[in-house]
């Protein structure tokens, strides 16, 4: 129960909680105790990464969700241009093999600006629902949502400008992402219109790539540029209501990465690579309470930090079964 109240307080902005040295199990004491006494120098550190970095492990699972990812938006793209009719529509609503999908927060939009409930929508934001409660909720923003791509394509040429001090990336508090969902709620239902949908990246990349390119696309592009030139990633850290609703989803889900005190250095590349950094605050030397504790439910489950922890301190996990490989 606290791991989805923690988890439910930091999808709508608040910060990670700082533990008190009273609250850490006796077990995670004794191992910040045996750091101290044989910490590593940063030499070692260095060391440490570089060897890991040279290693074929350093980007295991960015390459698998890269791939799920294409081959789920392909899959779409070949059965609209040879008719095969395996997936039928766009990712914002969808029939796969005759059964009906929904985004879930498409059809809050679709519901609340109608104020009609649609038996179709109710089929396909259950099968939907189970589906993400089972992966893991925001795992759908990293291993199936295109803009999220593009937009960590991007978020490469951002930091290789900060790199080299051309510009200063900017952050804006994460509660505003809740702000935007209530913003967009209310729209839909005071205008009768889906207003976020009309502008959600996510949806016109995928009605792009299946039914060809239109105008806009220019309001991607400039996302894009905003997001390589002022903030990183700021349409999914600070607008995206998908997010948010496949956060609370995931709040409740088996699937999660787990982070092991007794392995980590506490070196910090995880929470470089990050999308979403505050979920790792329990990698700082401290913040840890258990031996082993499960990232929060606003973690993307993009296996970035798992890819680049020298030490193999993080890891998937099912809860109950145990680490995937």
């Amino acid at each position: 129960m606290n791991y989805i109240i923690e988890s439910l307080a930091q999808i709508a902005g608040r910060r990670p909680s700082r533990p008190d040295k009273s609250e850490l199990s006796p077990e995670a004491v004794r191992i910040y105790e045996e750091k101290k006494l044989h910490r590593l120098t940063r030499k070692d550190l260095e060391a440490m990464v570089a060897a890991h970095e040279a290693s074929r492990r350093r980007h295991t699972w960015r390459n698998r969700r890269w791939l799920t990812l294409l081959l789920v938006n392909l899959l779409f793209v070949i059965s609209y241009h040879f008719d095969v009719q395996l997936v039928e529509g766009a990712l914002t609503a969808s029939r796969v093999i005759g059964f009906h999908m929904a985004d879930l927060n498409s059809a809050l939009q679709v519901m609340l600006a109608y104020k009609h409930v649609v038996l179709n929508l109710i089929i396909g934001t259950s099968t939907v629902l189970v589906l993400w409660l089972l992966l893991g909720g925001r795992t759908f923003c990293s291993w199936v949502c295109p803009y999220h791509l593009v937009a960590e394509w991007a978020e490469k040429v951002h930091l290789w400008l900060v790199g080299r001090k051309w510009i200063r990336g900017r952050s804006f508090h994460r509660g505003v992402r809740s702000v935007f969902y209530v913003g967009f709620a209310l729209l839909a239902l005071l205008t009768g219109y889906t207003v976020f949908e009309t502008i959600s990246p996510t949806g016109i990349l995928s009605r792009a790539l299946i039914y060809g390119p239109g105008l806009a696309l220019l309001w991607v592009g400039a996302l894009l540029l905003f997001e390589i030139f002022v903030s990183r990633r700021a349409w999914c850290r600070y607008v995206c209501p998908i997010g948010v609703t496949y956060g609370v989803v995931g709040a409740f889900s088996p699937l999660r990465v787990t982070y092991n005190l007794r392995d980590c250095h506490h070196e910090g590349e995880c929470r470089k690579v990050c999308l979403v950094p505050h979920v790792l605050d329990v990698t700082i030397k401290g913040r840890a309470r258990e031996v082993e504790v499960d990232l929060p439910a606003d973690c993307t489950r993009c296996g970035l930090c798992i890819d680049v922890c020298p030490t193999g301190s993080l890891n998937y996990r099912i809860k109950g079964l145990g680490k995937l490989l």
